[in-house]
């Protein structure tokens, strides 16, 4: 580490290769994502019985489907039978059941074994404990998370603990009523960049005034360095001419009417461990799932979420939507950008973080414990 004076002003940053090395990507993606409450899909994509989706979850084909009491249930995508991928597309309906298409053993929506060729002459085998195997899952936000370990760790004390932390109080987000929100906008991104390159980009400001000029005439604060992650409870304030959180400062949409006085004309960014995003502002919120799939690519799924009678009436969202998607593009340009040189032997004993960046260090440690590498 470098110091400045007798305060330390610059913290080191990871090694280059802690962000290209396919052996620890190995160990997040066992350690993390497939240890810790994932977000894997919105509830409403999957409105009908039947109606499924894969989804990637560090090693694994997760399956995640309505049951036909309305219920969702997460599995692992693997056929119990010789370990054939159940279901190859990524999304999709189906009448009562899914069938493996090698040997056709076929499996109930609440993922019990219900027929087989010559299952009848096999008495012994029991359709329970043949049948595909469960993943844990938890709605919350109108979003079905999941977690692949035995014994998932607790949600209150690791998901909406993230949220408490940020916002000083996990029940401020329930003013979003987010659940109850509307798709009006996705966008996907694939990103060729590591997944810790990019929650480093959103946690932090420095970046703002350089790259975001759109974001800056919204949020002025932001252009100062300091982005409103680094305060506990503190959401940027709009700007004295901005009407509304869009891309030319003009009024957005209908207000959310659970947001207090305290919440309104300001945005707030949330980072929740492993692979989520969560902005809010006061007429609607955009969320943020990545799913990493490499160790220098990373897919990423943002919805912009609106009240039902916004999205349902036709209106036009495109101002609202074209702000982040551009702060989006202009993020994962510059996160691309410095994956391109994290194998360079000038960054071989990585970076560093200035002040305005220093919250983010915790973060690292958080990885480097959950992984048990204490020196990267």
């Amino acid at each position: 580490m470098t110091k400045t004076g007798p305060t330390q002003s610059l913290l080191a940053t990871p090694a280059g290769h802690f962000y290209t090395d396919p052996a620890i990507f190995a160990l997040e993606q066992s350690r993390i994502f497939e240890a810790h409450w994932f977000c894997a899909v919105r509830s409403d994509d999957l409105d009908q019985p039947g109606e499924f989706r894969t989804v990637q979850v560090g090693r694994e084909s997760v399956l995640v489907a309505r049951g036909r009491g309305g219920e969702l249930n997460a599995f692992l995508n693997v056929c119990r039978h010789r370990g054939a991928q159940l279901c190859t597309e990524e999304s999709g309906q189906v009448k009562r059941s899914f069938q493996c298409p090698y040997h056709a053993w076929t499996y109930a929506l609440d993922g019990k074994l219900v027929a087989a060729p010559n299952l009848t002459s096999m008495p012994d085998v029991d359709r329970t404990e043949f049948g595909l195997k469960r993943v844990h899952l938890r709605e919350w936000l109108g979003y079905a998370w999941v977690c692949l370990a035995d014994e998932p760790p607790s949600f209150e004390d690791t998901v909406i603990a993230d949220v408490g932390q940020r916002l000083g109080d996990a029940g401020e987000i329930e003013a979003y009523d987010i659940a109850a929100l509307s798709l009006g906008a996705r966008i996907g991104y694939d990103v060729k960049a590591n997944w810790k390159q990019i929650i480093e980009n959103f946690m932090e400001c420095y970046h703002c005034a350089t790259i975001h000029p759109e974001l800056t005439e919204v949020l002025p604060e932001f252009a100062d360095g300091f982005a409103a992650q680094y305060y506990v409870g503190h959401g940027a304030e709009f700007g004295s001419d901005v009407e509304g959180f869009t891309v030319d400062g003009s009024a957005g949409l209908d207000r959310l009417p659970g947001i207090g006085e305290h919440q309104d004309r300001r945005y707030y960014a949330i980072t929740v461990r492993p692979q989520v995003f969560v902005n809010l502002v006061p007429d609607h919120v955009i969320l943020h799932r990545m799913f990493p799939v490499a160790p220098d690519r990373t897919l990423i799924e943002c919805d912009w979420l609106y009240l039902p009678e916004v999205v349902e009436s036709g209106r036009d969202l495109s101002h609202s939507v074209e702000l982040f998607d551009r702060v989006n593009r202009q993020d994962f340009e510059a996160c691309e950008r410095c994956q391109l040189s994290m194998d360079s032997r000038a960054y071989a004993r990585g970076g560093v973080f200035v002040p305005s960046e220093h919250h983010i260090a915790a973060f690292h440690e958080w990885v480097r414990e959950q992984i048990g590498e204490s020196d990267s």
